[in-house]
């Protein structure tokens, strides 16, 4: 622990936890705090972070509270939709791709300001730590990095509750008890950990879920719509233009109502333990799907197949926190390549947890009804050239069948 901090940048929410960091800072390194905090679609007033923050003696220059929403969608979810990034399958990686914008956000914070270090709320278990770090160091090699879970002796809530009261920090009554369970939450997903979701044998309580409602209850009439593309992008609702940040909103409103976008994961974590988590994704369960449907008329075979090899590696990436990675960069530009023609609509039917997609079109279609026909006609295809096709790829197989038959195998 280095105790040569002049001034330190937290990541700060307004919560209990790190209001707690940002009287540990104070008093344990004697440094002037700053806070940012950022509203990347949680869903929660940002104005009491503010209060809390003058509260705890941070000075109105040092609160930086930014809007960072369409940021947040232009710049890294919709680059990571355009590889339909899925980690170990399933995730959707909601908590990952904010980690770096944030990180981005503290480390220009602390030029600006001219602090010497930066601080984050996540715990030594966990993946947050690895993001933000890996963030911070590869965007400001000589950062400081204060990380107060892996430094401090409080190892229990009644410890952290103790420390708040010892130092005049407000506790709300809900924050008393041990919290049921921990939820973080973005314009993408919210995702639920800890206590009751740790026993992976046990079904998620009803309670956990704030972003969906259960498939049962969907309404018996399915919703369509269409979703508008362009190079890879969504820029459109049944016809009408949206900002990235209002069209995720609007996707998200669509599928809460559809009960779309829930997954109950045990998830490998970076650091080597497996984690239950329940996460709620309803707008991007919704753009996957519909991305996937008009790339399927778009993208030429090879390349459709090269991105879903490459895309494991990438998502894998984004889940370890390497987004400022020059791997993660070389593997975004192919990607981005990839989207030239990536161009035009999708139709949707949501019904009951599902999104299916049900018709696409584009004037960069590469689907040509004559070729496909079963009917006879003009086409450019030859029936009898495939007997050579499937010979010249029989070959091999052919040479090790009569190995096998010539040594009686």
């Amino acid at each position: 622990m280095s105790k040569d901090v002049k001034k330190v940048v937290l990541a700060y929410s307004g919560g209990l936890d790190t209001s707690i960091i940002l009287k540990w800072l104070q008093t344990t390194y004697g440094c002037e705090v700053v806070t940012f905090t950022a509203d990347l679609g949680q869903g929660e007033e940002l104005e009491p972070a503010r209060q809390k923050a003058l509260l705890l003696g941070i000075k109105p220059e040092n609160i930086f509270i930014e809007d960072l929403r369409e940021e947040f969608v232009r710049d890294y979810v919709f680059p990571m939709f355009r590889a339909n990034a899925v980690y170990e399958g399933q995730y959707l990686l909601g908590t990952s791709i904010a980690r770096p914008l944030i990180a981005k956000k503290q480390i220009e914070i602390a030029e600006k300001t001219g602090a010497d270090a930066v601080s984050h709320g996540a715990t030594g278990k966990g993946n947050d730590q690895v993001r933000f770090e890996l963030g911070y160091y590869a965007l400001k090699p000589d950062i400081t990095i204060i990380a107060p879970w892996r430094e401090w002796d409080l190892r229990s809530r009644e410890q952290l509750i103790a420390f708040a009261e010892q130092n005049q920090i407000p506790i709300a009554k809900d924050k008393r008890g041990e919290a049921p369970f921990s939820v973080d939450a973005n314009l993408l997903h919210a995702s639920s950990e800890g206590k009751v979701l740790e026993d992976p044998a046990q079904d998620v309580p009803d309670y956990v879920y704030s972003r969906t409602l259960s498939p049962e209850q969907a309404p018996d009439k399915p919703t369509i719509i269409t979703i508008d593309f362009e190079k890879g992008d969504p820029v459109a609702i049944d016809g009408k233009k949206l900002s990235p940040a209002t069209l995720l909103a609007k996707l998200n409103e669509l599928g809460k109502a559809n009960g779309i976008g829930r997954l109950d994961l045990v998830e490998n974590r970076f650091v080597g333990m497996k984690s239950r988590g329940m996460y709620e994704t309803p707008g991007g369960t919704i753009l996957l799907s519909a991305h996937r449907g008009i790339e399927s008329i778009t993208l030429d075979r090879g390349a459709a197949h090269l991105k879903d090899e490459l895309m494991p590696k990438y998502a894998e990436l984004v889940y370890n926190g390497f987004w400022f990675a020059p791997e993660r960069e070389m593997l975004q530009a192919a990607i981005d390549l990839s989207q030239q023609y990536v161009t035009g609509q999708v139709r949707v039917k949501l019904y009951k947890g599902n999104a299916t997609v049900i018709g696409r079109e584009s004037r960069y279609s590469l689907y040509d009804q004559d070729l496909v026909t079963f009917e006879e006609g003009a086409v450019a295809y030859d029936h009898r050239d495939a007997a050579g096709f499937i010979k010249l790829n029989a070959l091999r197989l052919r040479t090790l069948g009569q190995r096998k038959r010539k040594l009686g195998l």
